[in-house]
């Protein structure tokens, strides 16, 4: 069978660089497909597919672009193009993975087209801004990035290594074969941090006892937003969103937010939620330093060296709960909250440093007062990491999914 590996890239400023990863490449025994995405030059060697095609592709014209010298519109036409060049590739079966190599211009468009490839596709991409927050890029998806260390610009001691560990390591991906498939159960999909660890551990174990496979999803923003684009895609069959902490960073302002979407977390398919405030009491900033200043004087807690969390006060905490409200009622399936009354997370206990009955009874009636009136809301007398607690979620996300199939 032949396997094609498509590489993409701006051949008016690095066709060199790009004709070594496909030698390489092709010395594996795979195929490789060249796209070309550059405009203001000549390619400085043949392409696959021209960067004229790839500009139709996108509804705009090369020359028109060459003569704008518009460099936005450039980067919006090439970025549709490559997006549609390589989906109807994917549609055909003629890409089993994708690389790329370049600046802040060619990852951005690059990334752009290995976003709307499955999860599990080989994607690498060598950049120079691969040591950097790179989040924007790589969304929800598995882009395996490279720092490029030097620019991608010519052939040195340096690149050359950096070129072949990139070549060797999609063909590698392509080649290698899959391990025997498990039997396929049902996907739950499950949020966690380290201070709900307890309750989610106990749910997961029952879970599968019960015949499902739970995908544990950290909540530090990437991982709501993986979770979500997870379920839009059709993977899950139920959602344990034990963990919305991703909701205070969004209100506070803090590091792990999932962005103003994560409300719309069920909202897209007919699959079961059960959603609670667990580690809603926590904000997330980097180390101490980092904390902005109008919050310096608040209540913090340094859970390691590196991330400092603030405890969420009254005001929050009605936000918060408006927010949770808001993905319950914009859930398109059934839904469950459930609440627990001795604190939502480890901190938030009884005699614990986030330990603040006021601000979480303050989440809890924001939730009732804005559910629509078919949500069913559930208290429990527990801390979110108590077993009853987690005992109690597990019976109702199973009886909504036995009532949804």
């Amino acid at each position: 069978m032949t396997r094609t590996v498509v590489i993409a890239g701006a051949l008016d400023t690095k066709g060199a660089e790009f004709a070594f990863v496909k030698e390489l490449i092709a010395a594996s025994g795979l195929t490789p497909l060249l796209i070309d995405f550059g405009v203001l030059g000549d390619p400085e060697i043949p392409a696959d597919v021209s960067n004229a095609e790839v500009a139709r592709a996108g509804g705009g014209d090369l020359r028109q672009l060459r003569a704008s010298r518009d460099k936005a519109e450039a980067m919006r036409v090439m970025t549709a193009g490559l997006t549609a060049v390589v989906r109807g590739l994917w549609a055909k079966g003629q890409l089993q993975g994708m690389l790329s190599m370049g600046g802040t211009g060619g990852t951005a468009i690059a990334t752009a087209a290995m976003r709307l490839l499955p999860v599990g596709v080989p994607k690498v991409m060598v950049t120079t801004v691969g040591g950097g927050d790179t989040s924007a890029y790589v969304g929800s998806r598995d882009i395996t990035i490279m720092p490029s260390v030097v620019d991608v610009a010519g052939i040195n001691r340096i690149s050359r290594t950096i070129y072949a560990n990139a070549a060797g390591a999609i063909a590698g991906m392509v080649l290698s074969e899959p391990a025997t498939p498990a039997p396929e159960r049902p996907l739950i999909a499950a949020s966690m941090f380290g201070n709900t660890t307890e309750c989610v551990d106990r749910s997961r174990a029952g879970l599968e006892k019960e015949g499902f496979e739970v995908l544990v999803f950290h909540a530090t923003g990437a991982g709501g937003r993986t979770m979500k684009s997870l379920v839009e895609d059709g993977f899950i069959t139920g959602i344990f969103d034990v963990t919305t902490t991703e909701l205070a960073d969004e209100v506070c302002g803090g590091v792990f937010s999932a962005g103003p979407d994560r409300i719309r977390m069920a909202s897209s398919r007919d699959v079961p939620l059960l959603l609670a405030p667990g580690c809603v009491d926590m904000c997330n900033f980097w180390a101490r330093a980092t904390v902005p200043p109008q919050y310096r004087s608040r209540n913090l807690y340094e859970w390691n060296p590196n991330v400092t969390l603030m405890r969420t006060d009254v005001e929050e905490n009605q936000k918060i709960g408006e927010m949770l409200a808001a993905t319950a009622n914009l859930a398109k399936g059934a839904v469950a909250v459930l609440v627990p009354l001795r604190g939502v997370s480890m901190l938030d206990s009884p005699g614990g440093p986030f330990w603040d009955p006021e601000a979480d009874r303050s989440c809890f009636e924001a939730i009732k007062r804005n559910l629509r009136g078919d949500v069913l809301v559930a208290e429990v007398d527990a801390n979110v990491n108590d077993p009853e607690f987690a005992d109690r979620a597990i019976e109702l996300l199973l009886r909504m999914i036995k009532k949804s199939a």
